[in-house]
């Protein structure tokens, strides 16, 4: 890891724009949402204090019911007009503090001393009846100090596209920041053209980010690094806390987390397409959903942001950056590792030097489930199936998320074939599959598992619902357009049980046709 680090003396500036009025309260008992305020009490300087804009005429999109209740939410009251009017930013709950978080960030490899919340706000943090600290933040709440010439404001489209695609993660199993609520703001909203506007309402673990820590680091404020990285630990690594390599002990847990987190990626076919380090928490859950989308036909290089236009964030990067920003963030720690730089850049760089191997080995797990093999076979042997496997999808253009999930019905058939499955390759591509077969079913043998018990622990590891894109572009397309919320709903209901066959739902589990794929690109929706 390169021992260069900016040291950049820059304080932190914001816009001149008056801080919204002060906003009547709402009794959060009655919503069941006690707030607490850490992060805005705790880490002065690294926020500022702000109010949303409130919605004109706000109305539901969205509720999340299950998560409010998971939260220890009162979810009748929030549906009522009390939980309409704070969660449209006409009000405030009793106890909020709101907060625009500050941070940096490497974008798209080039570093911006200066970043934030432009158009998010921090309303306060709820503990859950688990015991767990969650964030409860807007998304599209109107102009902050850190707005940068931007309006701060969503449309409905990227916000009903966060909300499906962390309900379709946290379904899949992969950890991630989740949507409470959507809510249509009454007013338009200026792109390339007016539309309707938005906000999302955001559950997350915290808002750290690795850019939260370059951030200090940057300004060598050595004071409020150090308050930032005591407060992560005791948040995320609570019995790191007071041990005398507690800050590289955090660097290696983070390393751990977004290990697991990018090989979960990997193996349903999810690209971000956006992994600046600002987009990388420090509690391991996917943020973010901008420019993302779900792979269709495997392809390693496979990109849908529309302006990752060197590919540097494609599929099969995404190892390799997420060790990058890790990197960031290592430099980001060094004075709090070893006071002495030489031995800290020698003590990160061994965590960031591990990094490779730590992936490879929750890869390993995650396509050994996808593909039903036993965690005691040969690693080598084991990597070469896989990867023969991932190259055989690759060659004929197989989609990746259906050949996967016909394993199971390989395994069921007699003569150890399934016409769904040669059904995904072209004829020249069935012989090499066929083979590929032999040697995967020889490889089950030694699970000691029935064909009935192998298809039933394959479909459990394989999705048959993914947010296709075509599906996706459609919901959202009938929500903006004509405010019919009806396809969006019924592909979350899809997408919420996404390994169970839903009779009447066979079309959510079809890939996009060649036309509809053509092309396709997402956008980050700011």
């Amino acid at each position: 890891m390169s021992a260069l680090f900016l040291r950049l003396k820059a304080t932190m500036s914001v816009s001149a724009d008056p801080r919204p009025a002060s906003l009547p309260r709402v009794d959060a008992a009655q919503l069941g949402m006690v707030l607490d305020n850490s992060y805005a009490n705790e880490l002065t300087g690294l926020h500022a204090p702000w109010n949303p804009s409130p919605a004109p005429q706000p109305s539901w999109l969205a509720l999340n019911t299950e998560l409010a209740q998971a939260l220890g939410l009162n979810a009748d009251a929030i549906a009522g007009a009390d939980g309409l009017a704070v969660f449209s930013g006409q009000a405030l709950p009793t106890g909020a503090s709101p907060v625009a978080q500050a941070y940096a960030g490497h974008q798209f490899g080039h570093f911006s001393p200066q970043l934030g919340d432009g158009r998010a706000l921090l309303l306060g943090e709820v503990v859950d009846p688990q015991g767990q600290r969650r964030d409860i933040a807007f998304k599209g709440s109107g102009r902050t100090p850190f707005s940068r010439g931007g309006d701060g404001k969503a449309a409905v489209g990227p916000v009903l596209r966060e909300y499906l695609m962390g309900e379709a993660m946290q379904a899949l199993g992969i950890p991630t920041t989740r949507a409470l609520a959507a809510i249509a703001t009454g007013e338009q909203v200026a792109r390339e053209r007016p539309l309707p506007g938005a906000v999302l309402v955001r559950v997350a673990a915290s808002h750290l980010r690795v850019g939260t820590f370059q951030f200090f680091a940057a300004r060598e404020d050595q004071e409020k690094l150090k308050r930032l990285a005591d407060y992560a630990i005791n948040r995320h690594d609570p019995d790191l806390a007071g041990q005398p390599d507690q800050y590289l002990g955090l660097l290696r847990r983070v390393a751990e987390r977004q290990a697991t987190l990018i090989a979960q990626w990997m193996g349903v076919g999810f690209i971000h397409g956006v992994m600046n380090t600002d987009n990388m928490t420090i509690s391991g859950e996917t943020i973010d959903y901008g420019p993302c989308a779900f792979m269709e036909a495997h392809a390693p290089d496979t990109v849908f942001s529309s302006i990752d236009r060197d590919g540097r964030y494609a599929y099969a990067n995404q190892p390799l950056i997420a060790r990058w920003n890790l990197a960031r963030l290592a430099e980001a720690l060094l004075s709090l590792v070893h006071e002495d730089s030489d031995q800290a850049i020698a003590l990160v760089s061994d965590v960031i030097d591990a990094f490779p191997a730590l992936y490879q080995a929750q890869w390993l797990a995650v396509f050994r489930r996808k593909l039903g093999l036993v965690s005691s076979g040969n690693d080598a042997e084991d990597t070469a199936l896989i990867e023969d496997f991932l190259a055989l999808l690759h060659t004929q253009g197989m989609d990746h998320t259906l050949a996967f999930r016909h394993l199971a019905d390989a395994v069921e058939a007699t003569d150890g074939q399934a016409p769904e499955m040669m059904a995904l390759a072209a004829p020249p591509g069935r012989e090499p599959l066929l083979a590929w077969l032999q040697r995967w079913q020889q490889r089950l043998v030694s699970s000691g598992k029935s064909p009935p018990q192998l298809a039933v622990a394959l479909r459990a590891a394989n999705p048959l619902y993914i947010p296709r894109n075509h599906r996706v572009e459609e919901a959202l397309q009938a929500a903006t357009e004509r405010g019919d919320l009806v396809p969006f709903e019924r592909l979350l209901t899809v997408l919420k049980a996404p390994f169970d066959v839903q009779p009447g739902s066979e079309a959510y589990a079809l890939p996009a046709s060649v036309e509809q794929q053509a092309g396709y690109q997402t956008f980050c929706g700011t």
